[in-house]
C-alpha cells in the first residue's frame, strides 16, 4: 500500500493538473479545460496504440511479414512519413467543409476500421507470408494486398485526426480574454503530457502483449482503445465551442497568388494604409483582421483594387506572408524527425542485440521508449507549473520563452542524442566483440532516448503552439498541420538517407553493402550513421537559427501604423499607369466626396 501511495498521489495530481480546475472554473459550460478533457482522453487512448505501433511494428514486419532490417525499417518510416503527410488532408477539411469535431470523428472512424484489419491479419496464418522466404520482402499476393491497404486505410484515418485534433482544442480558448490565452499556452503542453501517458502504457502494456503473447492481441488492445477514445471524443460535444468551417485556404492564397501576378505593373502606392481591407463593422471578429507588414511587398499588389478584376484585401495577403515566413522553420525542423524515425526503427533493432534482462523479467526492446516518456511524464507539468510562470516574470512572454526558442532548445538536444547513440553503439559492439556471450546492457539505450524525449518535449509542442498562435483564424487546422507535414518529410527522408548512405558507403565497407545493410548489426556501421546525422543537425540548427532570427511574429509587426483603409467602396490607389485608371481613381475620388458631403 504505501509502495503505491507515491503513484496515486502523482496520478491525482497529473489529473488536477490535465483538468485545470486553477484556470478555469468548471462551471463554465462551454469551451476551456471542461471541454478539452474529452480530448485529452481521447488523445491518450488513440496514441496508446499509435505510439505502441510505432516501436514494435518494424519488429512485427520483420517477425510476421518476414522483412529484411532495412526493409522492414523503410516500410515504418513510409507508413510514418505518410501518416504525417495526410495530417493536411483532416485539416483542409476541417478548414473548409466539416468542423474539426466532425472531421475528426470521420477519420476516427477509417482508422477503426483499419486496425480492425491489421488485427485480423495479424491473428490469421493463412495472410502471413510463407516460409521459408529469402527475398527483402516476402509479401504476394493477397496478403501483400491486405497489408497494404489496411496501412493506407491506417495512415489516412490517423493522419486525418492529427489534422483536426489539436485546433479543436485550441478552439475551447479565447484569445481575448486573458486568463484563457494564458490557458491557450498551457493546453498543449497538457495536451502532450495525455499523449505521453497514452504512449507510456501502449508502449508497456500494448507492447509487452503484442511481444509476448500474440501480436494480434496487441492489435485488437490499440483498436479497442481507440474506439473507446473516439467515443468520448463525441460525447464531449455539448461542451465545446464549435467553429464552422469557412472558406477554402487553398481558393484564398491561390487568388493572393494570381492577383499578385496580374497586377504586377501596377505601383503600390506609398501609404500601405491605401491598400484595400474590408471595413471594420463588416468583419465578424477584429482577430480575423492582420496588420500590414513590409515583408514580401511584392504581394501586396494583390490588395490594389483595379477595374474591372477581383481585389484581396491585406488580411488575405498577409495570410500568404504568414505562411511562406513558416517554410524556412518547417524546413529546418525536418531533420530532427529523421533523427526520431532512427530511434523508432535502427534503435529498436539495437535493443534485439542486446542484454534485455531486468531481473526476471525479459524486457521487449520496443519498450524502451517508455524510460525518456517517464522523464516526459515528470517533466511536462514541472516545466508548466514552475519555469513558464518563472520564466514569464522575466521575460514577460506568456509562454515564459517564445516558441521559436523552445524548438531551439529541441533542436540542440537532438544532435547530443544523436552523438550520444554513436558512441552506445560503439560500445554495444566492442563488448559483443570481447564477450558474445555477456552483451551490453539494453538500458544503455536509455540516454539517446532520454536526451531525445526532452528535446521532443521541448520541439513538438512548441512548433504546435507556434503554429496555432501564428496561423490566420481560419487556418489553424492547416497550419498546424504543417507540425505533422515537418515529421512527414523527416520520416520520408529517412528512408532516402538509408539508401543513399549504403549505396553511397557499398565500397568502403568489408561486406561491400554499406554501413546500415543486411540482418546483423554486428557486421555493420550503425555508429557512423548516428554520427554523419550529428553532423547534419549541427549544419541545421544554423540554418534554423538564421530562419528564425528572419521570422517576425504577428504581434510584433512594426508597421500597424497606419492601418489600411476601412473602405466601403473601392479605395484609392496610387498608379502611375494608363490615363483611363487616373481618371477612375478620380471618378473613385469624386464619389468618396460625395459620400461625406451627404453625410
Amino acid at each position: 500500500m504505501f509502495k503505491a501511495t507515491p503513484l496515486i498521489c502523482y496520478m491525482y495530481i497529473t489529473f488536477l493538473y490535465i483538468t485545470g480546475e486553477t484556470l478555469i472554473p468548471w462551471s463554465k459550460r462551454k469551451g476551456g479545460f471542461t471541454a478539452c478533457t474529452f480530448v485529452f482522453a481521447m488523445a491518450a487512448l488513440e496514441n496508446m496504440g499509435f505510439v505502441a505501433n510505432m516501436a514494435s511494428l518494424v519488429m512485427y514486419f520483420s517477425a510476421v511479414m518476414l522483412l529484411d532490417n532495412p526493409t522492414a525499417a523503410n516500410t515504418l518510416t513510409n507508413f510514418m512519413g505518410s501518416t504525417f503527410l495526410l495530417t493536411l488532408i483532416g485539416a483542409y477539411i476541417s478548414d473548409t467543409y466539416l468542423s474539426r469535431l466532425s472531421t475528426a470523428l470521420f477519420f476516427g472512424v477509417l482508422e477503426v476500421l483499419a486496425l480492425v484489419l491489421v488485427t485480423i491479419q495479424a491473428a490469421s496464418k493463412h495472410l502471413h507470408p510463407q516460409q521459408p522466404c529469402l527475398e527483402s520482402n516476402c509479401l504476394k499476393g493477397g496478403t501483400a494486398f491486405m497489408f497494404y491497404i489496411s496501412l493506407c486505410m491506417l495512415a489516412l484515418g490517423s493522419g486525418g485526426v492529427r489534422g483536426a485534433l489539436p485546433a479543436l482544442g485550441g478552439d475551447q480558448f479565447d484569445q481575448k480574454d486573458p486568463k484563457e490565452a494564458k490557458a491557450l499556452a498551457s493546453y498543449f503542453n497538457r495536451l502532450l503530457l495525455c499523449i505521453t501517458i497514452g504512449a507510456a502504457i501502449g508502449v508497456t502494456g500494448i507492447v509487452w502483449v503484442s511481444t509476448k503473447k500474440n501480436w494480434y492481441w496487441g492489435f485488437f488492445i490499440s483498436t479497442v482503445a481507440a474506439f473507446v477514445g473516439f467515443g468520448l471524443l463525441a460525447i464531449g460535444k455539448p461542451f465545446y465551442r464549435i467553429r464552422a468551417p469557412g472558406e477554402s485556404p487553398i481558393v484564398r492564397i491561390t487568388q493572393v497568388i494570381v492577383m499578385a501576378i496580374k497586377n504586377q505593373k501596377l505601383s503600390l502606392p506609398e501609404n500601405p494604409g491605401d491598400l484595400y481591407e474590408i471595413n471594420d463593422k463588416e468583419t465578424i471578429s477584429n482577430e480575423d483582421q492582420i496588420a500590414h507588414t513590409n515583408q514580401f511587398r511584392f504581394l501586396d499588389k494583390a490588395a490594389i483594387a483595379c477595374p474591372p478584376g477581383t481585389v484581396c484585401t491585406v488580411t488575405q495577403v498577409e495570410e500568404v506572408k504568414i505562411l511562406i515566413r513558416m517554410m524556412p522553420i518547417v524546413g529546418s525542423t525536418i531533420l530532427m524527425n529523421t533523427c526520431l524515425a532512427q530511434l523508432q526503427t535502427f534503435s529498436v533493432i539495437q535493443g534485439n542485440f542486446m542484454d534485455r534482462q531486468l531481473g526476471s523479467i525479459l524486457v521487449p526492446a520496443p519498450s524502451i521508449p517508455i524510460i525518456p516518456l517517464v522523464f516526459m511524464s515528470i517533466l511536462i507539468p514541472i516545466y508548466d507549473l514552475v519555469f513558464v510562470p518563472f520564466a514569464r516574470k522575466i521575460t514577460h512572454h506568456p509562454s515564459g520563452i517564445t516558441q521559436l526558442q523552445r524548438v531551439g532548445v529541441g533542436l540542440v538536444l537532438s544532435v547530443i542524442s544523436m552523438t550520444v547513440a554513436g558512441f552506445v553503439e560503439v560500445k554495444r559492439k566492442n563488448q559483443f566483440h570481447k564477450d558474445p556471450l555477456k552483451p551490453t546492457s539494453l538500458f544503455w539505450l536509455s540516454f539517446q532516448y532520454g536526451i531525445f524525449g526532452i528535446a521532443d518535449m521541448f520541439t513538438s509542442i512548441g512548433l504546435l503552439e507556434f503554429f496555432y498562435k501564428e496561423a490566420p483564424a481560419g487556418m489553424r487546422s492547416l497550419f498546424t498541420s504543417l507540425t505533422g507535414l515537418s515529421l512527414s518529410f523527416g520520416y520520408f527522408l529517412s528512408s532516402v538517407l538509408v539508401d543513399v548512405v549504403n549505396a553511397a558507403t557499398k565500397r568502403k565497407t568489408k561486406s561491400k553493402q554499406g554501413w546500415i545493410y543486411g540482418l546483423n548489426l554486428n557486421d555493420n556501421n550503425l555508429e557512423l550513421f548516428y554520427w554523419f546525422l550529428a553532423i547534419l543537425s549541427c549544419i541545421n540548427f544554423i540554418i534554423y537559427l538564421l530562419s528564425a532570427s528572419w521570422y517576425k511574429y504577428k504581434s510584433d509587426d512594426p508597421d500597424t501604423k497606419p492601418k489600411p483603409n476601412a473602405l466601403h467602396g473601392i479605395p484609392l490607389i496610387k498608379n502611375e499607369g494608363t490615363q483611363g485608371n487616373e481618371a477612375y481613381n478620380n471618378e473613385a475620388a469624386s464619389s468618396d466626396k460625395a459620400e461625406k458631403g451627404k453625410e
